[in-house]
C-alpha cells in the first residue's frame, strides 16, 4: 500500500500547487478584464463590431494590431507550414494516456507560440494566432459520422479526462500568461450527419443531454479551465446552438461559471439565416447570437450588428461585453505586454524539433491497438520475409488525417517496415473503394527504361514556368506530397515554383484505367494550381485551376511502359499534389499474389482514408456519402484483396488504418492478427514497424465500439442514446470499447475498497495490485467500471469511472490507486436531473469492460443527494 499512499500525497501536493496557480490566474484574469474594459471604452461602435469578427482589423490609434482568431491544433498546429503531426485525435484517445495528452498539448502550444513569435510585430493572419480551436469533445455516438476521427471516442468520462489534460497542455501552467487558449467544440450536441449539418435540429432528451452530451464539455470547462468554447452549427430543441440561451447563458455561464469567450463555428451565424431560417436576416441572427452569449463570429455576419443596434434589436452594452471578453483573452495571452512574455524565447528551432518528433513516435506507438494475435503470430521474428500489400501501405494522407500540419519527413508503413525488416515485397493490391482513386504506387513508376529506379524524375523551377534550368533535379518515388505553406525544397520559394515530373508508367495489366491529378486546395480558395498530364506525348489533362477533381479514362492494350509527364505550376496557396489512378482490379490482385508467393508472412494495410471520411466531402460512392458512411463494412476491393492473401496459406496480419470503426468480421475469423493503427501521424510507419517487430509492446485500447453492421444501430440522424455506445448497446459487438491485447499478460488481485458502504456525497477509493505475469515489459490500461444494480430503466448498463495507463517491467507488481469522485457515482433521471441515489452498486476493475477476466466488488450508498448541473 506504500505506493498508493505516496500517490495520494502526490495528488494532494499537486492539488495545492494547482490551487495556488488558480488563485494567481484569477487575480490576473481580473486585471486583464480591467484593462480590457478601459480599452474597449475608447473604441467606437464600428470598431467594437469589427473586433467581434474572427479576422479582427488593427486599430492603429489605440495601438491594437490586427489579429485573426482562427488557428487549428487538433493533433498538431495545422495549416501553417511545417509542424509536428501527431496521431489523429481518435488515435490519441486509443492511448488512454492523460500524461501523453498533456505533453501533446504542450508541444502544440510551444509550436503555436514559436510560429507566432516568428511573425513578430506584423499582423497575425489566419492560423498564425494563439487561439486554438481544439479539442473536439463531441461524443462519437455513431461510427457513420465522418468527423468522428476528430474526437476522443464514445465515452463521456474518457473524453472529458483526455480533454482536461489536452486543454491544460495547450494553456500552460504560467500563473500570469496563457500559453495559448483552448477551445472545446462543438458545443454541445453535434455529431452528424455531415450533409445538412448547417440546418438540422437535434431533439436530444434531457437525460441524454446531461448523461452523454454535456459531461465532457463540463469537465473541459470546470476542471480544465478552457478559456474559450465553440458553439455548433446545428439547432438544439429548435434553437440554433449559437443562439441558445439554455446552452450558453444558463448551462455554460450560470451553471459552470464559464468566464471566457464563445466563438461560433465558421459561418454558423449566417447559417441561422440561410439554413435554419431562424431569423430573416443576419442583423437579426447576429443580435440573437450575441444576446445568447456568442461573443466572436467566425465569419462576417456580425458586420450587420451595426444595423441591429440602430434597429433596436440589440443593446450596444452587449457588444461592449463581448468585446471586453475578447480583449481580456488577448491580455491573458500577453499580446499587449511583450516585455513580460515568458514564451518570447520560442522560435523556429522549437518547430518540429527532434524532441517533438520523438514524442510523435511515442504517441503513435501508444495508439496501436492489438485486437487479435493467433498462434503468437506477432511479434515477427528477425529475418522474416514480408509481403506488404494494401492501398494504405504507402500514402501520406492516411498518416496526417484532417486538420493537420505539414510533416517534414512522414514515414509511411512501407517505409517503416523496409527500414526495420530490410527489403520487403510490395504491391498496392487494390483501390480503397469502387470509384475512389489512390496514389499511383512506386511499383508502377520508373525514371526510364535505362534507369529502373522506382519513381519519376522531378525538375523543380524557382518560377511559375518551365523556362531555363531547373533549380533542383531529383527522383521522387511517388507523386504524393503535402506542401501546405511550405516549399518542396529549401532552394525554392513556397509562394512560387513549378515542377515537371517525367518517366514511365508501368501498367500492371491490360484494361481500363482512370488517371487523375488531385491538387489539395487551400481552405477558401476558389481555384487551384494549374496542371497538365501527358501520356505518350498526348495531353490528357489541361486545367488552369478551375475543376476540383481532374481525371481521365485511359485504356491500355498491354503492359508496355508508357511515357508520362506531369506539370504543376504553383501560383496560389494550394497545399500539395497527388498523381492518382484506379487500376484494373484483376491486375492489381495478380501483383499482390506475386508479392505474397515468395514471402513468409503478409501484412495488409487496409481501411479508409481522409478522402472518404471527413468534413463535408464531395464523395458519393457505395458505402460513403458526403463525408459520412452508409455502411460499416470494409469496401469490397479491399475485402477481395484480403481473401486473396489468405488463400496463400501464409500468416496474414491485417493493419486497419481509419478514423472510425470498420466491421472487419472476416478478418476476425480468418486473419492471424489484427492491429488498429488509426491515422498515426508523421511517425506512423515507424510505430507500426516497432509494434510488428516487438520493439514496442502494444497497449492501446479501443475508444469506440466496433459493431458488426449498421443494422445493429438506430438511424444515424436520431440522437437518442439507447442502442448506441457500450453504455447502451445490448447486442454483441465485433470488438468492444476498451478492448486491446498485449504481448505480455497481466493479473489482478482482489481490489480493496475504502468502504463497502458510503453516504451520498462521499468519494470512494479503490486499490488493486496488478502484476505483469509475462516475460515482456509492457503497459497495462487498467479500467474501472461502475454498475448501478438498482438503476431505473434507461440508465447505462455500466460506465467507465476510472482508468490508468501504467508501465510494467516483466514480473513487476504495482498497486494502482483510483479515486472515484461523487459525481462519477451519480445517475441521471429522465428529466435530466443528476443525483447520487441510495442503492446497491458494483465496481469492476481489469484490462477491459466487465467480464470474466475482471474483478468485481460490491458496495452500497446510503441516502440521496442532488448534484448541480
Amino acid at each position: 500500500m506504500r505506493g498508493a499512499i505516496r500517490s495520494r500525497h502526490l495528488i494532494l501536493a499537486a492539488c495545492a500547487l494547482l490551487s495556488g496557480r488558480a488563485i494567481a490566474m484569477a487575480a490576473d484574469t481580473d486585471y486583464a478584464e480591467q484593462r480590457a474594459a478601459k480599452l474597449v471604452a475608447r473604441m467606437t461602435l464600428d470598431e467594437k463590431i469589427a473586433q467581434l469578427q474572427s479576422t479582427a482589423p488593427a486599430i492603429p490609434r489605440l495601438g491594437v494590431g490586427a489579429y485573426d482568431w482562427w488557428s487549428e491544433g487538433l493533433h498538431g498546429i495545422a495549416r501553417n507550414g511545417h509542424a509536428t503531426v501527431f496521431p489523429q485525435a481518435i488515435g490519441l484517445a486509443a492511448s488512454w494516456d492523460t500524461d501523453l495528452m498533456h505533453r501533446v498539448g504542450d508541444v502544440i502550444s510551444t509550436e503555436a507560440r514559436a510560429k507566432y513569435n516568428v511573425v513578430g510585430k506584423a499582423d497575425h493572419l489566419r492560423y498564425e494566432g494563439l487561439s486554438i480551436w481544439s479539442p473536439n469533445v463531441n461524443i462519437f455516438r455513431d461510427p457513420r459520422w465522418g468527423r468522428g476521427q476528430e474526437t476522443y471516442g464514445e465515452d463521456p468520462f474518457l473524453t472529458g479526462s483526455l480533454a482536461i489534460a489536452f486543454v491544460r497542455g495547450l494553456q500552460g501552467d504560467d500563473p500570469r500568461v496563457l500559453k495559448t487558449i483552448a477551445t472545446p467544440k462543438h458545443f454541445a450536441v453535434h455529431s452528424g450527419p455531415e450533409p445538412g449539418r448547417h440546418g438540422f435540429n437535434v431533439n436530444a432528451s434531457p437525460h441524454d443531454l446531461e448523461d452523454t452530451y454535456l459531461p465532457a464539455f463540463r469537465m473541459a470547462v470546470v476542471e480544465g479551465r478552457a478559456g474559450s468554447v465553440m458553439c455548433a452549427y446545428n439547432a438544439v430543441d429548435g434553437t440554433p446552438a449559437c443562439a441558445s440561451p439554455a446552452l450558453l447563458a444558463e448551462r455554460l455561464r450560470r451553471d459552470w461559471q464559464f468566464a471566457g469567450y464563445v466563438v461560433s463555428d465558421c459561418d454558423a451565424v449566417d447559417d441561422m439565416t440561410q439554413f435554419h431560417h431562424y431569423k430573416p436576416d443576419n442583423a437579426a441572427s447576429s443580435a440573437a447570437a450575441l444576446a445568447a452569449g456568442t461573443d466572436l463570429n467566425c465569419g462576417k455576419a456580425y458586420a450587420d450588428l451595426s444595423e441591429a443596434v440602430h434597429n433596436g434589436q440589440i443593446r450596444a452594452e452587449l457588444i461592449d461585453t463581448a468585446a471586453r471578453r475578447l480583449f481580456a483573452a488577448r491580455y491573458r495571452l500577453g499580446l499587449f505586454d511583450p516585455a513580460s512574455d515568458p514564451y518570447e524565447h520560442l522560435g523556429t528551432h522549437d518547430i518540429a524539433s527532434s524532441a517533438h518528433r520523438e514524442l510523435a513516435l511515442r504517441a503513435a506507438r501508444e495508439t496501436m491497438v492489438l485486437l487479435k494475435n493467433e498462434h503468437q503470430t506477432l511479434p515477427f521474428k528477425p529475418g522474416v520475409r514480408l509481403a506488404v500489400i494494401g492501398p494504405n501501405a504507402d500514402t501520406v494522407n492516411t498518416l496526417e488525417a484532417n486538420y493537420h500540419g505539414t510533416a517534414i519527413d512522414p514515414v509511411t508503413p512501407l517505409a517503416g517496415l523496409t527500414a526495420r525488416f530490410g527489403a520487403v515485397r510490395y504491391a498496392q493490391g487494390s483501390t480503397l473503394a469502387p470509384g475512389v482513386a489512390v496514389p499511383v504506387p512506386s511499383t508502377a513508376l520508373r525514371v526510364s527504361g535505362s534507369d529502373t529506379t522506382p519513381g519519376l524524375k522531378g525538375e523543380y523551377f524557382d518560377a511559375t514556368g518551365f523556362d531555363g534550368k531547373p533549380k533542383l533535379v531529383r527522383t521522387d518515388r511517388r507523386i504524393d506530397f503535402d506542401w501546405d505553406v511550405v516549399a518542396p525544397a529549401a532552394a525554392l520559394d513556397a509562394d512560387r515554383y513549378a515542377v515537371r515530373w517525367q518517366g514511365e508508367l508501368l501498367p500492371p495489366g491490360a484494361g481500363d484505367y482512370t488517371l487523375g491529378v488531385h491538387v489539395d486546395r487551400c481552405f477558401d480558395c476558389t481555384g487551384h494550381d494549374p496542371v497538365r498530364l501527358y501520356v505518350d506525348g498526348k495531353l490528357l489533362i489541361d486545367d488552369a485551376g478551375k475543376e476540383p477533381d481532374l481525371s481521365v479514362a485511359v485504356h491500355f492494350d498491354d503492359t508496355r511502359p508508357r511515357l508520362i509527364r506531369l506539370e504543376l505550376r504553383h501560383t496560389g496557396q494550394d497545399q500539395g499534389v497527388r498523381l492518382q489512378w484506379i487500376a484494373p482490379a484483376d491486375a492489381q490482385l495478380r501483383e499482390a499474389r506475386a508479392a505474397v508467393e515468395p514471402s513468409d508472412a503478409v501484412v495488409a494495410f487496409v481501411g479508409l482514408s481522409p478522402d472518404m471520411e471527413g468534413e463535408e466531402l464531395k464523395v458519393e460512392v457505395p458505402g460513403f456519402a458526403g463525408g459520412d458512411r452508409t455502411d460499416l463494412q470494409l469496401p469490397a476491393p479491399q475485402q477481395r484483396l484480403l481473401e486473396a492473401a489468405a488463400a496463400s496459406g501464409k500468416p496474414l496480419v491485417v493493419v486497419l488504418m481509419s478514423g472510425s470503426a470498420v466491421a472487419i468480421e472476416w478478418a476476425k475469423q480468418h486473419a492471424d492478427a489484427i492491429l488498429v493503427a488509426w491515422y498515426p501521424g508523421e511517425e506512423g510507419g515507424t510505430a507500426v514497424a516497432d509494434t510488428l517487430s516487438g520493439r514496442a509492446n502494444p497497449a492501446g485500447r479501443l475508444p469506440v465500439t466496433f459493431y458488426r453492421s449498421v443494422k445493429d444501430l438506430p438511424p444515424f440522424a436520431e440522437y437518442g442514446m439507447q442502442g448506441r455506445t457500450y453504455r447502451y448497446f445490448k447486442g454483441e459487438p465485433l470488438f468492444a470499447f476498451g478492448d486491446g491485447l498485449s504481448y505480455t499478460r497481466f493479473a489482478y488481485a482482489k481490489p480493496q475498497l475504502s468502504s463497502e458502504r458510503i453516504k451520498a456525497g462521499q468519494a470512494l477509493s479503490v486499490d488493486v495490485e496488478v502484476t505483469n505475469a509475462g516475460e515482456r515489459d509492457g503497459d497495462e490500461v487498467a479500467q474501472l467500471y461502475l454498475t448501478a444494480l438498482d438503476a431505473p430503466p434507461g440508465s447505462p448498463r455500466h460506465a467507465l469511472v476510472g482508468f490508468r495507463r501504467v508501465a510494467f517491467k516483466a514480473g513487476q507488481t504495482q498497486t494502482l490507486h483510483f479515486e472515484v469522485a461523487p459525481r462519477q457515482l451519480s445517475l441521471v433521471d429522465v428529466d435530466g436531473k443528476r443525483a447520487i441515489k441510495a442503492g446497491r452498486y458494483e465496481l469492476s476493475v481489469g484490462g477491459a469492460q466487465p467480464g470474466s477476466g475482471n474483478v468485481k466488488l460490491g458496495f452500497a450508498i446510503d441516502g440521496d443527494m442532488a448534484l448541480p448541473r
